[in-house]
């Protein structure tokens, strides 16, 4: 009887070998900073140092207001003692999202570390100096392309981008101000997680949660 494996389909068998042993390092309460922002950075530093082709990616997640959730991957564009900002356009739909319910979710995954670090909280708006600061700093045709581009709208071939951006090209030959509909966020931490593999599945887990005395440090069972 011939298989029903459509071919170059990963059977589950295949699926359930793919495993690695996690051994490189531990994360102990004792070793942790007290403040999570500090953590980070700590990790972070390491993190660009390890050779990653987009150090600073990271999984956002929103939710509509109906509590259907979406996740995406963008990039870090700035950490202070504040939380962690990156950019879109306000119409796109994280920022449609986020407009409706100002919380959301940011994972980031540095696999050659066997790390990741989750962070929950609330998402502000920068203000419009902040944003303008930021897009200045962006090459030219990249400013250009966050006027052509109206984000997570349908289209209907490439060609409608193509011909947008040469248009704003042409407009803006020089000076490229910041588009009325495009700026930066900022995620206001309440929460993290950071997670470390450990051998047989028993990583390491430490929780983060801001009380009003500052921040309560847990461990959780892998």
């Amino acid at each position: 009887m011939p298989s029903s494996k459509p071919k170059g389909a990963i059977s589950e068998k295949e699926l359930q070998n793919l495993r690695k042993q996690y051994s490189k390092s531990s994360l102990t309460s004792s070793s942790i900073n007290k403040d999570p922002i500090v953590q980070f950075e700590k990790w972070f530093a390491e993190v660009l140092e390890s050779g990653f082709y987009e150090p600073n990616a990271m999984i956002l997640a929103t939710a509509s207001k109906s509590g259907r959730p979406s996740v995406r991957t963008l990039l870090l564009k700035g950490i202070d003692e504040k939380g962690f900002m990156f950019y879109t356009n306000y119409k796109s739909r994280k920022g449609i999202e986020i407009g409706q319910n100002p919380f959301g979710s940011l994972l980031f995954y540095w696999d050659k570390l066997e790390r990741q670090v989750r962070v929950e909280g609330r998402i502000e708006k920068l203000t419009k100096e902040e944003s303008e600061e930021y897009f200045n700093t962006r090459p030219y045709k990249s400013r250009v392309g966050a006027w052509a581009s109206e984000q997570s709208t349908v289209i209907e071939s490439r060609s409608v981008i193509v011909k947008e951006f040469l248009r704003y090209m042409m407009k803006f030959r020089t000076h490229v101000p910041l588009p009325p509909v495009w700026g930066g966020y900022r995620l206001v931490p309440e929460s993290f997680e950071f997670w470390q593999g450990r051998p047989n599945r028993l990583h390491d887990r430490i929780r983060y949660t801001l009380q009003k005395k500052g921040w309560k440090i847990e461990r959780l069972a892998p």
